[in-house]
């Protein structure tokens, strides 16, 4: 499965058979950034990349690889902007792993596969840097397939010293160039080397053929012919029942060939790969979509970006029907859908929109085009209202695309605008930023007063951040975070508020008499009148019960809202001129604020369950790390996936702000969480009196 294959003009293509989708993905500095440059271009002079650490968002370009138009994806390898990762697998049909020669396969790689399997997507892996693997090829192939089951090498590199100089093709049992043209016979040593790997990789191809007499001849003993064994090949890895390994090598070129050849003859068009679920925007029935040109237009927006000569950029999946310039069309985007509740700076909505231009992006310059067809990842220009994930449909049929998995942000920042300046242009920032990224969320605090940030991880911090700066031209400031605190009295207190003035003029005169008691937690607040005989008049008693509500919101110890007591009025005094509303309100507060000190009242602190999926070998410190956090560890289970364990704990809210980074180093980039809010519960005297003292 190998030939002399280059980039050249891409087609415009007339159905989707002649389209090809595939998505890059794999960890920072395995050089997948560095494969799709070379792939994109079909050059070799190019500035090599050690680490695409750097790479935050998705690239996409579409080269033509003989009449077929094929765009890759670029996906970010840092772990937190596996967002952008899964938005690239949502317009893909195909997936290639990306894999360092000597390194071993991540976590996210492992899961990422698995997503992949989940769907029946077609996935191969791609083998980088291969000077480092010297003679060890068989261990790196064996490390592939217990990360990922049957993978098979179907050639082995040439090694010359440092310099990889051709491939050993297993089927053809023949030696490749740089090009991919087959440029000699293996010599002794290298058809030992065919001999020994070849069996496996046969047997795994007859296994998933779906030609019965190629198994009687194998078992026969009769030699398959290249040309069948292909044949076989190329439809079992459209299928999803062979995952193929190739090794490449960017500056040579090896490689190169052979998996153009593959995304052309091997992965499936769009006609033939999965299709997401199409609802209408309220959830109700839309009826089945196929990838036809002439059915009802169904996309869906999978990144956006902004460009300061064109405006809005909007990179699109069309899924079904056709798309062209200055048509009018709906948009639509429901996260809650998903999410089971209103996401904050994500708000469900539906709108009418007209499309600007339709592009399709090419490693240099966007080619116009006058229309675009189902199966193609285009550009569209100047959708006012469509973020990313959103549902581009007819006006007269809306449809809503169920949207892919997205990773939830737990990690908060804190910022502020640096100046007035910033002030005033921070607002409409965000708005575009939120509209790009749908792994961000955005929260205005009302109880702290703080502008809270959510995001994967601190790299999409920095990225949130330098975004906001460099390409909106707003300066913001990181502080420190606040939790959102509770007061309670925690013994009865039998307290008089009085509010007495009566120095000339009108005098103001109030005497209440209250009695504070603590409920369970959860109980509310809680107000009783049990005043007899008219010691305080009755049409006084709601200003009693206003004004010591009013001092509850407020906090009456370090300016946090008191929960879970009950305050009872039983006596007081009235003046028959001096009395009024504003007095007996000014006189409960009092009451309540005396009351309060450090012996009748304790903090409360917001306390989360946490459910913890990480790798059994990772369990014990999670474990550890987790009561290390004053959390209550209350079990746990075995996950869904296999070597894999659930821990379930209660951790207060302020112990979990940096959780996100430290859990992946505790477990090895092998642990994911989620987060859900319990209850407020007391806070440890010592952390308690600093934050009275602060306050």
């Amino acid at each position: 499965m190998s030939r002399s294959s280059a980039v050249s003009a891409v087609p415009v293509p007339r159905s989707p058979a002649q389209i090809r989708n595939v998505v890059l993905v794999g960890p920072s500095g395995g050089g997948k950034s560095t494969l799709f440059d070379r792939l994109v271009s079909g050059e070799s002079a190019l500035r090599r990349k050690e680490d695409d650490s750097a790479s935050t968002t998705l690239r996409v370009a579409t080269v033509g690889v003989d009449d077929l138009a094929v765009t890759l994806l670029d996906t970010p390898g840092a772990p937190d902007f596996v967002g952008e990762v899964r938005a690239g697998l949502r317009a893909a049909d195909a997936a290639l792993f990306v894999v360092a020669a000597g390194a071993s396969v991540d976590e996210a790689s492992r899961m990422l596969w698995r997503e992949c399997a989940a769907v029946g997507m077609p996935r191969a892996v791609a083998l980088t840097k291969l000077e480092q693997c010297h003679d060890d090829y068989a261990t790196i192939v064996e490390a592939c397939r217990r990360a990922f089951g049957d993978a098979q090498p179907l050639q082995v590199p040439i090694l010359e010293g440092d310099k990889v100089t051709g491939l050993l093709d297993l089927l053809g049992q023949s030696v490749h160039g740089p090009d991919g043209e087959v440029s000699g016979t293996p010599t002794g040593d290298q058809a030992a080397i065919i001999e020994d790997l070849r069996g496996g990789v046969v047997e795994a191809i007859i296994e998933e053929s779906e030609d019965e007499t190629a198994l009687d001849s194998y078992l026969n003993g009769d030699e398959l012919d290249a040309d069948t064994l292909t044949k076989d090949l190329k439809a079992a890895i459209a299928t999803a029942r062979f995952f193929p390994i190739i090794p490449t090598h960017w500056a040579s070129g090896v490689g190169v060939g052979e998996l153009l050849d593959l995304f052309a003859t091997g992965f499936p068009s769009p006609a033939d790969a999965w299709l997401p679920e199409v609802t209408t925007p309220d959830a109700g029935e839309f009826g089945e979509i196929a990838c036809d040109p002439a059915g009802p237009l169904v996309a869906e927006v999978v990144r956006t970006s902004s460009d300061q000569y064109v405006g809005r950029l909007s990179l699109v999946r069309i899924f079904s029907g056709t798309l062209t310039p200055e048509q009018q069309v709906h948009v639509s985007g429901h996260l809650e859908h998903l999410t089971g509740e209103e996401v904050e700076g994500h708000p469900g909505h539906d709108d009418t929109d007209k499309i600007g231009g339709v592009q399709t992006p090419t490693a240099v310059d966007p080619i116009v085009r006058t229309s675009a067809i189902a199966g193609e990842v285009v550009l569209l220009t100047k959708l006012a209202h469509a973020e990313t994930s959103d549902t581009i449909s007819a006006t007269d049929k809306p449809g809503l695309v169920q949207p892919w998995l997205l990773p939830a942000p737990l990690l908060p920042v804190a910022i502020h605008a640096a100046s007035k300046n910033d002030e005033d242009k921070l607002a409409t920032a965000l708005q575009r930023l939120v509209a790009e990224d749908v792994t961000m969320r955005l929260e205005h605090n009302v109880e702290t007063h703080q502008l809270v940030l959510w995001a994967l991880g601190p790299a999409h911090v920095d990225d949130l951040l330098a975004r906001l700066k460099d390409r909106y031209h707003v300066n913001v400031e990181v502080e420190p975070l606040k939790t959102s605190l509770r007061e309670t009295f925690v013994r009865e207190c039998d307290l008089q508020g009085r509010l007495v003035k009566q120095s000339g003029g009108h005098g103001q005169y109030a005497v209440v008499k209250v009695k504070i008691e603590p409920l369970e937690r959860g109980a509310g607040i809680e107000f009783v009148d049990k005043v007899v005989g008219g010691a305080v008049p009755r049409q006084f008693i709601p200003s009693v019960e206003k004004g010591a509500r009013n001092q509850l919101e407020k906090g009456v110890l370090a300016g946090y809202p008191v929960v879970d007591v009950r305050v009872t009025l039983y006596d007081g005094k009235a003046h028959s001129v001096d009395s009024s509303d504003m007095a007996f309100q000014t006189a409960a507060a009092t009451a309540l604020r005396e009351a309060a000190n450090e012996s009748t009242v304790s903090m409360l602190e917001p306390v989360d369950q946490i459910v913890v999926t990480v790798a059994d070998d990772n369990v014990g410190a999670v474990m550890a790390d987790l009561r290390g956090r004053r959390g209550q560890v209350h079990g746990t289970e075995p996950a869904d996936t296999e070597g894999f364990t659930k821990v379930t704990a209660e951790v207060p809210q302020h112990e979990l702000s940096r959780y996100p980074i430290d859990l992946r180093s505790v477990s090895h980039g092998t642990g994911s969480f989620t987060r859900t809010f319990v209850r407020y519960d007391y806070m440890p005297a010592a952390q308690a009196k600093e934050v009275i003292a602060n306050a």
